[in-house]
């Protein structure tokens, strides 16, 4: 496995984690403040999320590179889109707000699972990132099931 891409491959994994943590960050002003009981649960998906964070930092370091430690473009441009949709939501913001992090973690379950279809990432990675993707599948399935229940 060449260190270049094994590296180039997380840092983009990195700029998919960042902008899971910036889109938990506007969750938390929009939807746990009227959902108090559900706290608990967004505190241990963020705090999952960093340390996720810090394990594809140490693998990129590992292989002698440098971590691209920021929020993708395209994360931010969407975050934008999302505040700006949301500034104009004639229903429910926290609706609208919990279907954007569904499509999020559906984005990054995709990502995460053709990385790993694409064989190109080296043992030790491949582990990290399968351990990872099971977690974004969880915080997936927990948000989805949020949305599920405020849609009755």
């Amino acid at each position: 496995m060449n260190n270049e891409r094994n590296a180039e491959i997380l840092n983009d994994l990195l700029h998919i984690t960042n902008d899971r943590i910036a889109g938990f960050e506007t969750v938390e002003g929009q939807v746990w403040e009227s959902y108090s009981d559900l706290k608990g649960e967004y505190d241990r998906m963020i705090s999952e999320s960093k340390i996720m964070k810090n394990d594809l930092i140490n693998l990129i370091q590992e292989d002698g590179k440098t971590a691209d430690d920021s929020a993708s473009a395209a994360g931010a441009i969407h975050r934008t889109w999302i505040d700006l949709k949301n500034s104009f939501v004639g229903g429910s913001k926290e609706k609208s707000t919990l279907e954007n992090v569904v499509y999020g973690e559906q984005n990054a379950i995709k990502a995460y699972e053709d990385v790993l279809a694409s064989g190109e990432l080296n043992t030790k990675s491949a582990k990290i990132v399968e351990d990872q993707l099971y977690l974004i599948r969880q915080s997936y399935t927990k948000f989805k099931n949020i949305e599920d229940y405020k849609k009755k």
